[in-house]
Order: structure tokens, then sequence, then C-alpha cells
């Protein structure tokens, strides 16, 4: 059974996490040791490190086990994906077409709300860590495929497609194909330049809206009594999110 160690108090640093594979043996970590012994009590157990450092037990959900898939390709951040979820009308029964499957991050998070998620990559090594990684979490509605969307795409009536692409101008006439009216493309890129060559082949194309393009920034704040301050570290620059709809 899998457990989460989260940093009660005292000198260990803010936000420390450790997660546990196997609480059947003795852990071992930075801040000490604990027995297999303690590591089976119930949640919310404070468990105490032979070093003296104090941790809370708890059992991981869906995205304590999210946040540690393993990667090969640079991932669209939850903060981003959020927003996609949020703007984008997306629900229970929907069906996602995910370009660029990279190491299955979108995919995965997008699995939980939503009917399908069919994603899409020209590389195996890519693929197979998707599968691997949908298998750890136990996903049953993601399905990765190898295929090079610039050529086509099989797929009709999707009610969002998401492209992780260099070159996302490329797929407008695959994507209107694919897509419902009145359903969105989001294009996810990095750079300025991708997102002008993208917006500027939108706007050229009578089917298609471009609604906005948008970076999003995340800041947390530090709350200890009275000292509240922005942290000093925020998470800026990801990606451009560019909002398109079929018309």
């Amino acid at each position: 059974m899998d457990k989460l160690l989260v940093a009660k108090k005292g000198s260990i640093v803010r936000g420390t996490e450790y997660y546990v594979r196997n609480a059947g043996n003795d852990y071992h970590c930075a801040d000490g040791a604990i027995k297999k012994e303690e590591m089976q009590r119930e949640d919310g157990t404070i468990v105490t490190t032979n070093t003296g450092k104090e941790f809370v037990l708890i059992t991981p959900n869906f995205l304590d086990k999210y946040k540690r898939i393993r990667r090969l390709a640079q991932i669209i951040p939850r903060k981003d994906i959020g927003l996609i979820i949020t703007e984008t009308g997306i629900g229970k029964n929907s069906v996602i077409l995910d370009m660029g499957a990279g190491s299955g991050a979108v995919a995965i998070l997008l699995s939980q709300f939503v009917k399908k998620v069919k994603t899409y990559d020209i590389r195996e090594d890519h693929l197979e860590l998707v599968k691997k990684n949908c298998e750890t979490l136990g996903i049953k509605n993601v399905t990765a495929m190898l295929h090079d969307v610039y050529r086509g795409l099989p797929d009709k009536n999707a009610d969002l497609v998401i492209l992780d692409l260099p070159e996302p101008w490329k797929m407008l006439d695959n994507v209107y194909k694919a897509l419902r009216k009145n359903r969105f493309v989001v294009s996810y890129s990095p750079t300025i330049p991708q997102v002008m060559d993208f917006v500027g082949a939108v706007k050229q194309n009578p089917s298609f809206i471009h609604e906005k393009t948008v970076e999003l920034l995340y800041r947390e704040w530090e709350v200890e009594e009275r000292k509240v301050r922005p942290m000093s570290q925020m998470m800026g620059h990801s990606g451009f999110l560019t909002f398109v709809r079929k018309i």
C-alpha cells in the first residue's frame, strides 16, 4: 500500500512530502527513518522519525499520484490544464483529442473530467510511457496511438482538440474535420512566434474564430499568523494558450 508523509511543523522545510511506495517496509528519508509498524497506522496519524521530525500519515489520492508520473518531455503544468478545462466547457460526456502525447500529463488529468481522451504522438517511447503512467494510475479511458497528426486525423465529432505541437498552424484543416461545430481547439506554445503564426492562420480561415491568447502566472502566498506576503518565487511563464472556436 502507498502512503504519503506530509511535513507537520518544526524544522522541516515547508511543503516537504515523501511518497512511500511500499508502506510494508521501514521508510528512510533525508529527515530520518520511520518503522513499518508506524506506516500501517490510520490516516491523520502523526508519526515521528528517529531524528524527531513529525509527519502526518495520509493515503495518497489521484493528484498525489499524478504529480509523480514519469516524464520524458516537458509537460503542460496543472495551472494551464485547469484553464483549458474551465474555458472550453468540457464535461463528463466529452471526447478529447490530444495532439502530442508526451508523457501523457494532459490526457491523464483530463481523463478525470471527460468520457474519453485519445492522444497521439510520433514517438513510440512517448506512447509507451503514456501507457505505463495510465496503468500506474489505473486510467481506463485514455487511448494512446502512434500517428503523424499533420497527415490527418482519423476522428470526428470531438469536443476539444489540444495542440501541443511545434507547428500548430498546419493543423487547422485536420482539426476542422475532427471537431464538432462550436467546440474549441486550444494551442499550447512556448514562444510568441508560434502564437503569431497560429493566430495568423486562424484569422485567415473563415471556419474558426480566435477568442483569446493568454499566459497564466501562478504565485503562492506565505501565511504565518499576521506575516502574510507573496512567496519569493513564483511559477512564471510556461506557455501561451490560444483558444479558438470552430464556427
